[in-house]
């Protein structure tokens, strides 16, 4: 085995079910803190914690490979005041918490990667944003992801180092935009979604997974790291491809009103949608990193053949 403890917080979600798999065969132990029991899986446990208070759970820490942080409540809801509220303590509490026992650890974990988000960005379809140049953007979301990035520096870690993966929209077959996109698809409605000219900064399911592995290998990075495949692609482009890979010749469009009248019924923000974030890996690629899937084409035949 390459490493010997790798712990996923919060990591009963998509995410963190897709990067279990990943390092079972390359991890001695992998350790799930979850607020459910659930039944050991080979070399995959479960240990309870509930995210706001310490227990016995922080002995799972010392001495890890690596600790990844994936809390946080699903963005793909209605903005209420509950709901917001809701968005912030489920990502701040358990960031804050981690960062308090790794800073009071003797023997703390090697790496602590918190999972981000690429929308951190402005809505941008005039150039890339990488994490040199890239201008922070306004609203609830980015709200959010400031807030979250601060808790995550908020305690000094000197014996651990610290990444926040500033992701973009995972593509993957059994969960997260994926499945809902092949669903409009096969149901004649995988046209463009607005004018379409948003870009979709996205990641097959396994660079993500491979793109943390690298980060454990490579001691000299820190800091916000942009996880997008380094080829964005417009909304319109996107739709195009499923329906192509799928075989459906034809996707009607949703207007921008519709969208709006849609999201109201379904439970949901049109910012998900129709925000553009235009992301660039640059960080990843200056270092040497080779995506997998670095086109949006050859990401969806994949997925589909899953």
């Amino acid at each position: 085995m390459k490493y010997k403890k790798i712990v996923l917080a919060g990591g009963n979600g998509y995410l963190g079910t897709v990067f279990a798999k990943y390092y079972t065969q390359k991890a001695g132990e992998v350790v799930i803190l979850s607020r459910h029991e659930k039944q050991a899986d080979g070399n995959v446990r479960t240990v309870v914690w509930d995210g706001k208070t310490r227990g016995k759970w922080t002995a799972e820490l010392v001495n890890a490979d690596m600790v990844i942080n994936l809390c946080g409540k699903n963005v793909n809801c209605r903005y209420t005041e509950k709901n917001k509220a809701e968005i912030f303590a489920s990502r701040i509490l358990p960031t804050e918490l981690l960062g308090e026992v790794i800073h009071d650890l003797y023997e703390p974990p090697k790496l602590w990667i918190n999972l981000a988000s690429a929308t951190i960005y402005r809505h941008a379809e005039d150039r890339p944003q990488d994490e040199q140049t890239g201008e922070i953007g306004t609203g609830f979301s980015v709200d959010v992801c400031k807030a979250c990035e601060a808790a995550f520096n908020k305690y000094e870690t000197p014996k651990t180092r610290k990444i926040a993966l500033r992701m973009g929209i995972a593509l993957g077959r059994s969960d997260s935009v994926f499945p809902r996109l092949l669903n409009l698809v096969k149901f004649g409605l995988g046209g463009k979604q607005g004018n379409g000219r948003q870009y979709v900064s996205w990641v097959h399911e396994t660079d993500a997974a491979r793109s943390t592995e690298w980060l454990m290998d490579h001691p000299e990075i820190n800091g916000a790291v942009n996880c997008v495949a380094p080829n964005a692609v417009k909304n319109a482009g996107l739709m195009r491809i499923i329906r192509k890979m799928y075989g459906m010749p034809f996707g009607l469009p949703a207007t921008k009103w519709l969208l709006e009248l849609g999201s109201i019924v379904i439970g949901t923000e049109t910012e998900l949608i129709l925000k553009s974030r235009w992301v660039r890996p640059a960080r990843l690629l200056d270092s040497g990193f080779e995506f997998m899937f670095p086109e949006a084409e050859e990401a969806v035949r994949d997925i589909l053949k899953a």
